[in-house]
């Protein structure tokens, strides 16, 4: 049986977040963070950092820097250059905890900041953990997110409601054929930009094992 997992505050050099980890090295390790509105104790990030953990990954979630300012209010025009530049920290924690392999990615927001450091540092991420990428704008399908896609060079699973108004999974579908790396998309059937875990129930209980599943099989 393996060891229980454990969870240890990490504060310091820029980075606030939780360690989720077994206290044995493991060479698999997880940054994950949050969307716009949220910080690193979302539900949705809690029950996915549990499960991986429970499967041998290192996990810690973490709060970007915009969030580390101020407790509530969406990221301003002018920190998104920060926020990344808190996500390369997280990974090096992770570093050196002996991670040889990490995945880093996030909520919305959180993914898609993820997703613009990876196209420019790649050599910082064997993959990446896309939840409800905000493809465009809600209603303004033409103003797509992916200037950047054809730099990403490493895996990426996208993880996709059917009811999400930052974009289709149709859509997203399309824009993934501009990745030059290996993808795949996790569709879940009825749930919106929140996953279902805006609820006081999951809409979906087994949604974290479906996502470690889907993770399993493309970083490998």
């Amino acid at each position: 049986m393996a060891p229980e997992a454990r969870t240890e505050n990490i504060r310091g050099e820029g980075v606030s977040g939780v360690l989720h980890c077994t206290g044995e090295t493991s060479p698999r390790g997880l940054v994950l963070t949050h969307g716009a509105g949220g910080n690193r104790d979302s539900a949705l990030l809690v029950a996915l950092a549990r499960e991986f953990a429970a499967h041998g990954f290192a996990v810690l979630r973490c709060d970007l820097p915009f969030r580390q300012s101020r407790p509530h209010g969406p990221p301003r025009p002018g920190e998104a250059t920060r926020d990344r530049e808190g996500l390369a920290i997280a990974l090096e924690v992770l570093r050196r905890h002996g991670c040889s392999q990490r995945v880093v990615g996030g909520q919305s927001y959180g993914g898609r900041q993820a997703s613009m450091l990876v196209a420019d540092h790649p050599e910082l991420a064997a993959g990446l953990l896309l939840l409800s990428y905000p493809l465009h704008p809600p209603g303004k399908p033409a103003q797509l997110r992916t200037q950047h896609f054809p730099q990403l060079r490493v895996p990426a699973l996208f993880v996709e409601g059917t009811r999400d108004p930052f974009g289709t999974v149709e859509e997203l579908s399309a824009a993934v054929q501009l990745i030059p790396a290996q993808t795949s998309i996790l569709k879940l059937e009825g749930v919106g930009h929140d996953l279902g875990f805006g609820r006081k129930r999951p809409a979906i209980p087994d949604l974290p094992a479906r996502v470690l599943a889907a993770a399993t099989a493309i970083f490998r």
